[in-house]
């Protein structure tokens, strides 16, 4: 299982069956009547995404109490494999057969929404919002529509590991790193400088995350228009060309991925790099010197809160048993089970005050819970910064455009331009 899983690219078989089903006189995104008032009643079909094989008693035991609790209430669960989830999805909103509550991510719950199958819980489960958090809850708000419409469910964020010996030889705080881009920058320019352009900062490119935390303006209020080209993102492109130059991003970052970047830092060539507890583990094992001086810190950002990654539970507005519907959706993302899926793998509770719990809180000597804690921290007010209708195609053209940017193949505003121009014309194409 993993939380980064977004499957993006394949959102636009999505869109495709959510304009043939509007054209067909589906409802609008509000669901219509909610009809989520009423007896907890009927059989509700649950589907979730590739949890079967590790968390069976998981789901079962929390299946087992909804029943007990509704005692006219039963639950089928379906669980679909990770492959081909979308098109699972798709197949089964256009033939009608879409279960009652459905696993999705913010960027799958878009087209349905579209289309007039996800129910708007703003407007049907209201009451429930102030048991969330409120970044969580707004991750289900979709561009353009008025509502929400997943429950949040679990979250997980990435914490920035940095290499404290190599901030100390460039006379920077080992205690201090950046926390905003205005300081990342002026500490990366030191760092190359005092190194003799040895050691850079970073080993990547800003991805559309980072012109998030930035503070850009990534696409307008109606959702019809990515707008990541305004002056702030022109602005951040241009600090990213002048480390390049400086050599203070690494001279591979252009083509770098996530698995390179880590070996970077493994290296001890680079010092600032994202990861998880599993990093560590690893650093442990194979690269001990690097161990003993890793820092964890949020990663940087200049609006206060990180970015955070999150799976809700949508509640089909086309089911019969709607009432029985949004109280399990309800029932499976509430405090008590969403803090035990949390104790049974590495993801974290989208409920109000679960983040206080001293499981998030306190620290035991082990490499997980260091990271767990440091995340849990940054998740308390963090936000999904990636859109909902940017797909894995825009996602590579603003790469591209980023990477003849830094080079100076293009200036940053030429750049970002053209890269704005045609991530909206496939937005208005599908």
């Amino acid at each position: 299982m993993c939380m980064s899983r977004r499957a993006v690219a394949a959102t636009a078989v999505l869109v495709a069956s959510a304009l043939a089903l509007t054209a067909c006189g589906a409802p609008d995104g509000s669901g219509g009547a909610d009809g989520a008032s009423g007896k907890v009643e009927g059989q509700v079909t649950f589907q979730t995404w590739n949890l079967k094989a590790n968390f069976k008693d998981y789901f079962e035991g929390v299946i087992a109490d909804f029943e007990k609790k509704y005692p006219d209430a039963k639950v089928k669960w379906v669980d679909q494999p990770a492959e081909g989830y979308p098109e699972k999805l798709s197949a089964d909103a256009a033939g009608g057969t879409l279960p009652d509550v459905v696993n999705v991510s913010p960027d799958l719950a878009y087209p349905l929404a579209k289309a007039g199958m996800a129910l708007d819980l703003e407007k049907s489960a209201g009451k429930y919002r102030g048991e969330y958090l409120d970044g969580a809850w707004k991750s289900n708000e979709m561009p353009g529509m008025k509502g929400v419409y997943a429950f949040p469910w679990y979250l997980n964020t990435g914490p920035m590991f940095y290499n404290k010996d190599l901030f100390k030889k460039a006379g920077l705080d080992p205690e201090k790193p950046p926390t905003t881009y205005g300081q990342l920058f002026k500490d990366a320019a030191s760092m190359a400088r005092k190194s003799g352009r040895e050691i850079a900062m970073l080993a990547s490119t800003p991805s559309i995350e980072d012109f998030g935390r930035y503070g850009v303006r990534l696409m307008n209020a109606q959702g019809t228009e990515f707008t990541f080209n305004e002056p702030k993102g022109v602005e951040l492109l241009r600090h990213y060309k002048e480390l390049y130059a400086a050599g203070a991003l690494d001279s591979q970052a252009l083509t770098a991925k996530a698995e390179s970047s880590g070996r970077k830092f493994q290296q001890q060539s680079v010092a600032m790099n994202p990861g998880s507890a599993l990093d560590l583990e690893t650093f442990k094992k194979e690269a001990p010197s690097l161990y003993k001086n890793i820092g964890i810190t949020d990663t940087v950002n200049n609006t206060g809160k990180a970015n955070m990654y999150v799976q809700g539970l949508m509640v089909n507005a086309q089911s019969k048993v709607k009432p029985a519907a949004v109280a399990f959706a309800h029932f499976v993302t509430g405090k008590k089970n969403q803090m035990a899926f949390a104790k049974e793998v590495t993801i974290f509770p989208s409920t109000k005050g679960s983040l206080d719990d001293p499981y998030f809180t306190k620290e035991d000597g082990t490499d997980a819970t260091r990271v767990r804690v440091a995340s849990a921290k940054s998740l308390k007010n963090a936000v999904n910064y990636t859109p909902v209708l940017l797909s894995d195609q825009m996602k590579t053209l603003l790469r591209n455009a980023v990477a003849k940017a830094v080079q100076g193949k293009q200036s940053p505003k030429a750049a970002l331009d053209g890269a704005v121009a045609d991530c909206n014309r496939l937005l208005k194409t599908g």
